[in-house]
């Protein structure tokens, strides 16, 4: 056993297509299929099952993947290792796979910042994802690090820093006549045309319950996992929608746009950092979790004090 046939495993289940899988690797599909069946001869078991197309692993290929997935995440972070002492004058070098969710993807440009201020060489991949599918790439292993709620969701086997504290506003037209307002209910939100996150997100779940205690029930006119989308949707259609209170200091000063603090009820959410907590650490993910440490005394702090005045 070799790690190019684990890497050729661990590719055939994220691609669920062998050649696709084979061009990924950078191999003839003959060589693919040749080497995963090389596999299944060394451990006694087969892995993947039988027929003219891939349709799926079979029990005892489910616990090689998983077996092989660590073993390439602890090779990668042992590459990480000696690279860095080879080269320990020009810093960390690699790429770290975050997932975060869409509310707090503005966020991560100030961890990133300060990570590459130290290691001007690690570079990153970022992907908008929902809570779920976050834990779902720390699981198998698609994903270094994640940012999320830390309230809602369940992190065991996980390590988890606090950043900071999600509150929420209405966002609406700065010509709308609440715009003026110190403060707006949930019940009065709910009373307006709304664009709001899709029924699959966190962020989504927690603006519901919050309605819920405020015993109303909107129907929203625009549903997207897009952050973006939410607030364009305000400047450009017209309607009111509810996001956290720093996105307004993310766009900057519009004058189109006006933020209200949402109260009855008050609403907070915990958001941090979450990684799989596991020994050795990873040089880069133990370098991202010691950035986002730092930051949660007081780089985040200081991110919400330099936003604009929200109404």
């Amino acid at each position: 056993m070799d790690i190019r046939q684990l890497q050729y495993l661990v590719a055939l289940a994220r691609e669920k297509h062998f050649t696709r899988a084979a061009s990924a690797c950078h191999v003839t599909q003959p060589t693919l299929s040749g080497r995963i069946r090389q596999l299944e001869l060394e451990l006694g078991v087969p892995i993947v099952e039988r027929g003219q197309r891939y349709q799926g692993l079979t029990q005892e290929g489910a616990r090689v993947l998983k077996w092989a997935q660590l073993i390439l995440n602890n090779w990668a972070s042992m590459h990480q290792e000696l690279a860095h002492l080879a080269t320990s004058d020009f810093g960390l070098t690699g790429r770290l796979a975050l997932g975060a969710i869409p509310s707090a993807l503005p966020m991560i440009p100030y961890l990133t910042q300060a990570v590459r201020k130290l290691h001007p060489h690690i570079d990153f991949t970022v992907m908008s994802l929902s809570s779920e599918e976050i834990l779902r790439g720390l699981d198998d292993y698609s994903l270094d690090a994640g940012i999320t709620y830390l309230d809602n969701e369940p992190i065991n086997g996980l390590m988890a820093t606090s950043l900071y504290t999600e509150r929420y506003s209405l966002f609406l037209p700065a010509d709308h006549a609440l715009a003026a307002q110190a403060s707006v209910t949930w019940r009065e939100a709910a009373e307006l045309a709304l664009g709001l996150p899709t029924a699959n997100m966190q962020n989504r779940r927690i603006i519901d319950r919050a309605f819920r205690v405020a015993e109303s029930h909107p129907e929203p006119a625009l549903e997207t996992n897009s952050v973006v989308n939410l607030y364009s949707s305000v400047k450009l259609m017209g309607l009111a929608s509810i996001m956290p209170e720093y996105i307004v200091g993310i766009f900057g000063d519009d004058p189109d746009v006006r933020a209200v603090p949402l109260t009855a009820p008050n609403i907070s959410q915990n958001v941090g950092l979450i990684t799989p907590d596991r020994d050795p650490v990873a040089p880069l993910i133990r370098v991202f979790r010691e950035t986002a440490a730092a930051f949660s005394t007081h780089g985040f702090a200081a991110v919400r004090a330099k936003k604009p005045k929200i109404a």
